[in-house]
Order: C-alpha cells, then structure tokens, then sequence
C-alpha cells in the first residue's frame, strides 16, 4: 500500500478531488502554503493499494497542470530598499508535487 501525498496549487484542488472520488478513490484534503510564492497551497492524502497507484498518479497528471502568472517579488529584507524597483516576473505555477510512500500498516476505525 501506497501513501500519495499531492502538493497542488488551491486553483486545481477541487477539480482534483471531484476526479478522484469519481475515479473511486478517496482523498483527505488539507490547507497549507507555499514557501516560494507565499500563496495558498492544497496538500491532498490519498492512500492507494500498489496496483492503483498508477491510476491516482494519472488523475493527477491529467488535472493538474502548470501554468505561467505574473508574481511581484518581495522586497528583500534588510537589504536596500530605495534600489529595490518590484518589476513582476513570470514564474510557472501549478502542476503537482507527489510525493510515494510506503504504508507498513493501516487500520480503519
């Protein structure tokens, strides 16, 4: 048994877990936040035999997809900040980070 673990961005969380629940697999869904953008994250928990892991990853895989956006970077701190001029840049957000554990063990009550 397998314990997948998706960091993905708020903006595919709930596309991702209505594809998941109708796929037949269940998800626990938890708030966190990025450390590079400071936005809103969703980390999802699903726990998969090993012959379904492929399937979760292609849920996955088919929902979530990255994409660019424009961010203002932070002013640096304690550096100097009358040369500091936030020009917005253009990062790639969304997609999915997974991470694949193994379960030795787990129990339902």
């Amino acid at each position: 048994m397998k314990l997948i673990v998706a960091v993905v961005q708020d903006k595919d969380a709930g596309r991702l877990v209505e594809a998941l629940v109708q796929s037949g697999h269940r998800a626990t869904k938890l708030a966190s936040t990025g450390g590079f953008l400071k936005e809103g994250n969703t980390t999802l928990l699903v726990g998969a035999e090993d012959s379904q892991t492929d399937e979760v990853l292609g849920v996955i895989k088919r929902v979530c997809r990255s994409r660019e956006q424009l961010v203002t970077p932070l002013s640096p701190v304690g550096g100097p900040v009358d040369s500091y001029v936030p020009y917005p840049v253009e990062v790639l957000v969304g997609g999915a980070t997974v991470f694949l554990l193994n379960v030795e063990r787990f129990e339902k009550y």
